[in-house]
C-alpha cells in the first residue's frame, strides 16, 4: 500500500526531478506532484510525493528538517483533503 507525503517549505528552484531523486534515496518514489499557482504558473513552494508505506515512513523520519537547497523541509504524512483543521476567532 501506497502513503502521500507532504513536503514544504521546498526551493522555487526545485523540480521534479530534484524532489524525485531526494526521497528515492529512501526507496521507489511512485509519483511527484509540485503544486503552482493557478494564476501566475509559479511554483508555491510545496508538494506531495507518494512511496510505500515503509519507504514513507522512512523518508519522513530522514528528511523533516533537513536542510534542501537552503530551506528546511517540513515532510510528514499528508492529509486527506478537506480535513484541514478550523480555527474559530
Amino acid at each position: 500500500m501506497s502513503k502521500r507525503i507532504y513536503i514544504g517549505n521546498l526551493p522555487f528552484t526545485a523540480s521534479q526531478d530534484d524532489v524525485r531523486d531526494l526521497f528515492s534515496q529512501h526507496g521507489a518514489v511512485h509519483s511527484v506532484d509540485l503544486i503552482n499557482d493557478r494564476e501566475t504558473g509559479r511554483p508555491r513552494g510545496f508538494g506531495f510525493v507518494e512511496m510505500d508505506d515503509e519507504n514513507a515512513k522512512s523518508a519522513i523520519e530522514a528528511l523533516d528538517g533537513n536542510d534542501f537547497g537552503g530551506r528546511n523541509l517540513r515532510v510528514n504524512e499528508a492529509r486527506e483533503k478537506g480535513s484541514s483543521q478550523k480555527f474559530n476567532r
